[in-house]
């Protein structure tokens, strides 16, 4: 089974072609880009590279693996539309998968972790994974400082994401490599479904966030 796997949950867009049996996922080309505002014009031209290298057509993949988030509006719904558009296209699944679980299913196995990612507006996204990878809080949005505070309480001892070495520093925690979601991480969380051949979820977004925008209020009467 070939995968085409991509993210555009933090600043860089990912982008992978992954083959996978009962072995696990292997990469066979992978691209990982900044793009912070651009996600829009970064991501196919990518997606066509990745399979060029991979000697693989993009016509061919047998399905598509997406991070749903958590993320900013927009670079999380360019993602999350190209795929769904790619799986139409090409009659293949589509399958979202956090994408903070992602950066966890591949860090080594260990100490329970907390991956983190920037939510700007001074707060970051994060969830907490035991030893194995398995997810046991969140994902969440907070502030670093409440976050800091919530370490005890979590049971964690390393942190993994975007913004690990920050959080690390700030939290004491042990700093883990791997800062964004690859091809491989978002596969793996996706390989039971994808091995099983399951119909996949609806693809929903994970904003965290109520929209900024408010339906209008209603005007002010205005009297003789």
């Amino acid at each position: 089974m070939h995968v085409l796997a991509l993210d555009t949950s933090t600043d860089v867009v990912t982008v992978g072609l992954v083959r996978l049996d009962a072995a696990g996922p292997q990469v066979l080309a992978e691209l990982v880009r900044p793009g912070a505002r651009q996600h829009g014009e970064q991501l196919m031209p990518a997606a066509l590279e990745v399979c060029a290298r991979a000697g693989y057509p993009l016509a061919e993949v047998d399905a598509v693996v997406c991070g749903n988030g958590p993320g900013p509006f927009t670079g999380l719904r360019v993602g999350l539309v190209s795929a769904a558009a790619l799986g139409d296209a090409l009659d293949v699944p589509v399958y979202g998968v956090c994408s903070l679980d992602a950066v966890a299913a591949v860090a080594a196995p260990g100490d329970p972790l907390v991956v983190v990612s920037d939510a700007r507006r001074r707060e970051v996204y994060w969830a907490a994974y035991d030893g194995a990878g398995r997810r046991t809080r969140g994902p969440e949005v907070s502030a670093p400082a409440a976050l800091a505070g919530r370490i005890g309480e979590l049971g964690v001892h390393r942190v993994a994401g975007p913004l690990a070495g920050r959080f690390a520093a700030e939290s004491g925690l042990a700093e883990l490599p791997g800062l964004v979601p690859t091809p491989a991480g978002l596969v793996a969380v996706a390989r039971a479904d994808l091995l099983a051949r399951r119909a996949p979820d609806p693809l929903e977004p994970l904003y965290l966030r109520r929209p900024d925008a408010v339906p209008p209020a209603a005007r002010k009467r205005v009297t003789a």
